[in-house]
């Protein structure tokens, strides 16, 4: 089975490479290798590599960079993802799009405690709604598809909030970090995982890819701090209003799952388990075990 990885160079694409290079056969592309906001150039893409499906890692993941400029945004999220939908029903490939938890607008009623597969798109910034966009056009595709959104995402990159903390830990007395979002930690290794099972069993619909357990950033920092060594109590509770961003922010973005139990997938570690391990990894410099 050969399998496109679009956004190769990125923080998930290059862990997508390097841990299902075994299982599968893959090709990678990134924008040197062309703008898959230009029809033409995915349309050569498909033909020059191709594969029997494509996992589309690539995205604008500025999510406050989106409020300043939203065409561009749509443009990649949206415009890009449309594109690769027509050439894969063309040439009868199958799609797994990686979306967010930002698709949702953070209120769940008081009997739930997360967003499950179905419940209706609602974004509150305009990265969601360019995320949002793009899995409409995904799941109005004729031929195979998956979307699996993920949350709060952290791995081998130069910027991510654990390697922020991580950081700011070296630098600061204390750390205020908001405490009145919920979501779900996620390892990228762990979701490359899910992917590999998605695209190597064909499974069809939308799903949850997360670590298990939830936490507020808060509850994040706390952890990260206790695995660096360093004093929790270092670790400052504060609230989204003391933090403005130019996007809003969901106030819950757990990602309940029940599709990837059903497929057979195996359960993903907690996400403390995920974030020991991301750190062990920043210490010693080794690769996390494929």
């Amino acid at each position: 089975m050969k399998v496109l990885v679009t956004g190769c160079e990125g923080m998930l694409g290059r862990t997508v490479m390097r841990r299902l290079s075994g299982p599968l056969e893959l090709a990678g592309v990134d924008l040197p290798d062309g703008d898959l906001t230009d029809v033409a150039a995915v349309t050569e893409i498909l033909a020059r590599t191709r594969p029997d499906w494509v996992v589309h890692c690539a995205a604008w993941t500025d999510v406050d960079g989106a409020e300043a400029a939203p065409e561009a945004a749509m443009a990649v999220n949206a415009g890009a993802t449309g594109n690769l939908v027509h050439g894969c029903d063309q040439a009868g490939i199958g799609l797994c799009y990686i979306s967010t938890d930002y698709v949702f607008d953070g209120r769940v009623p008081a009997d739930k405690d997360g967003f499950d597969e179905d419940d209706p798109r609602n974004p509150v910034n305009r990265y969601g709604l360019s995320k949002a966009v793009g899995e409409e056009q995904v799941a109005a595709m004729a031929g195979p598809w998956q979307i699996l959104r993920t949350s709060w995402l952290f791995g081998d990159g130069p910027v991510n909030f654990v390697r922020t903390i991580r950081e700011l830990l070296e630098k600061r007395k204390t750390l205020r970090v908001v405490n009145d979002q919920r979501g779900c930690p996620t390892y990228a290794e762990d979701l490359a995982d899910v992917i590999g099972f998605l695209v190597s069993g064909r499974h069809r619909g939308i799903f949850h890819g997360t670590n298990a357990g939830t936490a507020t950033w808060f509850d994040l920092a706390r952890e990260i701090a206790v695995d660096s060594g360093a004093d929790p109590g270092r670790i400052v509770p504060c609230s989204s209003s003391e933090y403005p961003r130019a996007a809003t922010r969901p106030s819950c973005s757990v990602l309940r799952s029940t599709r990837l139990e059903e497929a057979g997938c195996p359960p993903r570690p907690r996400w403390q388990d995920a974030v020991a391990r991301y750190l062990q990894f920043l210490d010693t410099g080794r690769e996390p075990p494929s």
